[in-house]
């Protein structure tokens, strides 16, 4: 190894917490997660802008149809991850949103004003992002250990942070030389780049030295077999993915609720749409400075100092705070503000703990059950959330007094996290003294 190679690998170490062995794959993992929510993020401000173009009193229809579009896709996938080994359903879903990708670009090129295209637009972004992004986490707990995850999930969530800040910058700067249609084919090419990246780290994972944490059996990387809706059986039977169901669940009332307010506020503060899309752009590239720091320099030492609960707690604590300031201040600037806060405690610290909870499982609760959490739960969460919202405007109660019923919600779901993270420890203790003994090979660490 040449010596400048040798003193960034020491150096890369010194600020992530990898270890000999790890450094490959963590960089691997670190530019996947980058292309990924790098293709997101030039979708999102385009995504949030349809959503207003749409009617904002018509949002709780789009996340209904979310929900709907949800509960047809988990077992679909499921069936796919049942048959296919994971080298290549991975490649195999992101392909097949990267040519959803190239229709939209047809269709909105042609109609590029048409309100139903905007409608289903809507929509797969929204179904995108939750498969695109739980497919990954559940690679990486499928990859690392529990005590890998916590030292090393809070550099690669960084990896996604610096992709969230070069996607609204690719937006900020294109959106109108480009125009905002063109970008969809900026978030295809990314997207591709994402496959490429997942591959390799396939390689690196299954050349990973004797130095690192005793890989786990060839079959981990053969397909996991069951049936289609096994990840629903998993869920009912589990406590424990039960109570992370749960937390998902309050996550979403809560980011709905802020979700809907965002576009009330904003949809009052300006009737253009390039400056609402700006808007929209620049509240993420803020999200992304804050987080991205945070997360190369302290997330995975703060969740090894802390534990997993406490980290997972920061969110609902953020929450909290956030809608107490927008009861009193329901303005652009505290809602922007709220956003870019919550986003960075989620992004820097809580997700990567929340990611934490299913090193603990088996590989058919990475991936089945994580969907049916990352997408059926939490999309019909978003839709009754979204209901719920409208029937409380409908009622007459205003943005503030809405904002002041969240918070006592905000405080149960941070209650339900230091739960979930102590659940989480015990497991993880468990988990350590059988790869010890040779035993639960499932939940070692490995590829």
């Amino acid at each position: 190894m040449a010596p400048h190679t040798y003193a960034a690998e020491r150096w890369l170490a010194r600020i992530s917490g990898a270890r000999p062995g790890e450094v490959r794959a963590l960089l691997w993992s670190f530019a996947y997660f980058f292309c990924l929510l790098a293709g997101y993020y030039v979708l999102r401000p385009l995504r949030d802008e349809m959503g207003v173009a749409g009617g904002v009193r018509n949002l709780q229809w789009l996340f209904t149809a979310t929900f709907v579009v949800m509960l047809a896709a988990v077992p679909a996938f499921g069936a796919v991850v049942a048959r296919l080994p994971r080298r290549r359903f991975i490649p195999l879903v992101y392909h097949f949103f990267a040519a959803n990708i190239a229709v939209f670009w047809v269709l909105l090129t042609l109609d590029p004003g048409g309100v139903a295209v905007a409608r289903v637009f809507f929509v797969w972004v929204s179904v995108f992002n939750l498969f695109a992004v739980s497919v990954f986490w559940s690679f990486m707990a499928d990859l690392y250990s529990s005590e890998e995850g916590k030292r090393l999930f809070g550099f690669i969530a960084a990896g996604g942070s610096a992709g969230a800040l070069a996607g609204p910058a690719l937006a900020v700067a294109l959106a109108q030389p480009l125009g905002p249609v063109n970008l969809l084919l900026v978030a295809g090419l990314l997207l591709e780049a994402a496959v490429l990246c997942a591959a390799r780290l396939e390689r690196a994972a299954a050349r990973a030295p004797a130095q690192r944490a005793a890989p786990a059996p060839t079959a981990k990387r053969d397909a996991l077999g069951g049936g289609s809706f096994a990840g629903f059986a998993l869920l009912v039977r589990s406590p424990y993915l039960a109570g992370i169901a749960l937390g998902v669940s309050l996550l979403s009332l809560a980011g709905t609720v802020l979700y809907f307010q965002q576009a009330s506020i904003v949809a009052a503060a300006s009737d253009d749409p390039a400056v609402r899309t700006r808007l929209f752009a620049t509240i993420d590239l803020a999200v992304g400075v804050v987080t991205l720091v945070v997360q190369g320099l302290a997330t995975g030492r703060l969740i090894s100092r802390f534990g997993t609960g406490p980290a997972a707690a920061l969110l609902p604590l953020v929450f909290a705070a956030g809608f107490a300031s927008l009861a009193i201040s329901p303005a652009l600037a505290t809602v922007a503000a709220f956003q870019a806060a919550q986003r960075a405690a989620n992004f820097a610290v809580s997700n990567p703990a929340r990611e934490i909870l299913f090193t603990v499982t088996g590989r058919e609760e990475k991936y089945k059950a994580k969907y049916v959490i990352d997408g059926v739960v939490f999309r019909g969460a978003d839709a009754a959330s979204g209901w719920v919202f409208a029937a409380l405007r409908g009622a007459g109660l205003d943005l503030p007094a809405v904002s002041w019923l969240a918070v006592p919600v905000a405080v149960a779901w941070l209650v339900l996290s230091l739960a979930l993270g102590r659940a989480q420890e015990r497991r993880a203790a468990v988990a350590a003294r059988d790869s010890k003994s040779g035993g639960n090979d499932d939940m070692r660490p490995g590829n």
